[in-house]
Parts: structure tokens; C-alpha cells; sequence
């Protein structure tokens, strides 16, 4: 595991990065813990910030250019923006149900999946992490994201 990838990237990609992981840490605490108190607010405060800058500052990069400027990528992030918006209004008009299944789907999506493909072997996350490991490293995210899919999923117990 080496940081040079990422602290010899653009500022834009730093910056990202840094708002990524915040989110991807926050995300466990504020939608896995049991009371929903003025902690949960607080942290999803934070988690939200994080999770719309994440979203925010992937529009500063442009190395895959597929649509003009953008990549698929950022349709992500545009659904990302939209989805806290919602999920946050869920919140504010008490409707919890949706509230919860809007950041539990944000989690999953903009976090994991979308995560999961910064860990594709070529990519900076990929060679920051796991150096020249190959196919292995991938494979073992990917199980790693699997068993956060079954935690997040719906109707768990205490969920």
C-alpha cells in the first residue's frame, strides 16, 4: 500500500478522495447504529457534506471523457446530489421510512458500487491500495462489499 498515488494526483483528485473517505467512514456509524438521536442528526449532518462533496468535486475531474467533458461517472454524482436532496426532505417531513432507504441506497450506490469500480486494477485507488496485485486485491473488495451490501440490507434485524 503506497499514498503516491493519490498525493501525487491532482488537487481536485485529493480533495475527492478526502470527501470520499470521510463519507465512506461516517456511513457504517450514522446508518447501522440503533438510536436515532442528536448524535445520528449531527453525524448525518456531516455524512451528508461529506457524501455532497464527494458528489461535488467529481465534476473537477475529467480524465475519462466519454460525454464531452464528463464520464458516466458523473451521472452517478448528479443522482448522488438528487438522492440527498430527497433523502433529506424524507428526514424533515418525518416520512423515516423513505429517509432511510434514501441514504441506505446512497450508501450502497455512490459508496460501494461506485466505489468498488475505483478499485479496478489501472485506476489510482487500485494501485494506492493494493499496489500491482492484480485481479486478487479487486476480487477481495468486491467480497468485502458484498458482506457491507447484506449489513445495509433491507429488513435486517435492528436495521
Amino acid at each position: 500500500m503506497s499514498l503516491d498515488p493519490i498525493l501525487t494526483a491532482p488537487a481536485a483528485v485529493q480533495v475527492h478522495v478526502a470527501f470520499a473517505l470521510a463519507a465512506m467512514a461516517l456511513g457504517p456509524v450514522v446508518l447501522l447504529r440503533r438510536h436515532r438521536d442528536g448524535l445520528h442528526r449531527a453525524l448525518g449532518r456531516v455524512w451528508v457534506g461529506a457524501m455532497a462533496g464527494t458528489a461535488l468535486t467529481s465534476f473537477l475531474i475529467l480524465e475519462i471523457r466519454l460525454i464531452g467533458p464528463l464520464s458516466p461517472i458523473h451521472l452517478l454524482s448528479a443522482w448522488t446530489l438528487w438522492g440527498l436532496w430527497e433523502a433529506v426532505r424524507a428526514a424533515r417531513a418525518r416520512d423515516i421510512a423513505r429517509h432511510r432507504a434514501g441514504m441506505r441506497s446512497l450508501y450502497v450506490g455512490a459508496m460501494g458500487i461506485a466505489g468498488l469500480f475505483t478499485l479496478l486494477p489501472g485506476r489510482r485507488m487500485h494501485a494506492a491500495l493494493f499496489g500491482d496485485a492484480g485481479m486478487g486485491a479487486f476480487l477481495l473488495a468486491a467480497l468485502a462489499l458484498a458482506l457491507a451490501l447484506l449489513l445495509l440490507r433491507p429488513g435486517r434485524v435492528g436495521a
